[in-house]
């Protein structure tokens, strides 16, 4: 590295040397041959040196695994409310991924919850820790089943697509990033395809998938980690109280039986391939005003507390009768802000 920043001082005393010396004291063509000749062996230099390239152009595992969790943590300790498991354990099992440089499979999490409650939120952070681009890295890659896999007619073309798609990608950048958003949309069978990528293989076809990453996202399974945070509330137990043991065998359960879920009888849950399945717990009145204040402030204003509890007392709240759970988390509350707000 010292020979490389002497190669760039030197180009740039050679560039300034024309305005610091006296008129006609040194030849033209000597100064910008010497000026050419040494930028450019500065430069191959400076673009030669992994840290440097990538600063200026994007690489694969962009941000070193320290630093990748320590951002997670940060932004999910700022900007998640409500969900102490999803912190708890999104952020243990990231790190220790990242930190595994003999990781004997890729890293699979299932993100399951009602609408509203952070499941978008938490895999765009994930996706922020690890590329400065997030969603818009060419390394992060997301599908939404209602887009990209909307015939059932055409789920073998999808299954072969799939592992095209994904093969091409892991070939490029082993520390690949894969999202799949509407699990509970997809049709049953397509994303069995993917079981070999997320197995315990050292290679297939001369790639490994060992340092790859896929977070799943779903609706189906809420019904069963609301009936749980609701048991814990009439017990006169805080929603703190619920641990992951709680609910996660629950949890994989009740999603590979649930016919309306693309896990429905999966290979993936089956051979035990998803390593965590991580419960997203329903919002709260308290937490809906969290949300509300952190999007205000995200949009310069000064927080008004009583738009804040106008806009969390308009949403609707379940059950009927305790009315404890908002029924959209905070999905709405960016619309609702623009009703208050004259932005």
């Amino acid at each position: 590295m010292k020979l490389r920043r002497g190669a760039l001082r030197a180009a740039l005393a050679l560039v300034l040397l024309p305005l610091l010396t006296p008129a006609g004291a040194v030849e033209p063509i000597s100064v910008g041959l010497a000026i050419a000749g040494a930028a450019a062996s500065a430069l191959t230099g400076f673009i030669s040196y992994p840290r440097l390239y990538c600063y200026f152009r994007e690489c694969c595992l962009q941000r070193h695994e320290p630093r990748a969790a320590a951002a997670l943590q940060q932004n999910l300790d700022k900007k998640l409310f409500g969900q102490h498991l999803v912190s708890k354990v999104v952020v243990k099992a990231v790190r220790g991924f990242l930190n595994n440089t003999n990781a004997k499979k890729p890293l699979a999490l299932s993100l399951h919850g009602w609408t509203g409650t952070g499941k978008n939120f938490v895999s765009k952070i994930v996706a922020e820790s690890i590329y400065k681009r997030g969603l818009q890295s060419k390394y992060v890659h997301q599908f939404v089943a209602t887009l990209h896999f909307p015939h059932a007619h055409s789920i073998n073309l999808y299954k072969d697509q799939l592992q095209s798609w994904i093969r091409g990608n892991v070939s490029v950048c082993p520390r690949s990033l894969f999202i799949f958003d509407e699990m509970d949309k997809m049709h049953a069978g397509l994303i069995d395809s993917i079981k070999p990528f997320l197995d315990y293989y050292e290679l297939l076809d001369g790639v490994s998938y060992r340092q790859a990453i896929f977070i799943f996202l779903s609706n189906a399974g809420a019904e069963k980690i609301t009936e749980v945070a609701l048991d814990f509330w009439r017990n006169g137990r805080t929603r703190e109280d619920i641990q992951l043991t709680d609910i996660q065998n629950a949890l994989s359960v009740s999603v590979f039986n649930n016919k309306n879920s693309g896990f429905w009888h999966s290979t993936l849950i089956d051979r035990n391939l998803i390593d965590y399945f991580i419960p997203f717990l329903p919002l709260e009145y308290k937490h809906v005003k969290m949300c509300v204040r952190v999007e205000i402030e995200s949009r310069g204003y000064a927080v008004d507390e009583e738009i804040v509890s106008r806009i969390a007392e308009e949403m609707t709240y379940f059950p009927r009768e305790e009315r404890i759970y908002s029924d959209k988390g905070c999905k709405t509350v960016d619309a609702k802000l623009d009703y208050y707000y004259d932005f």
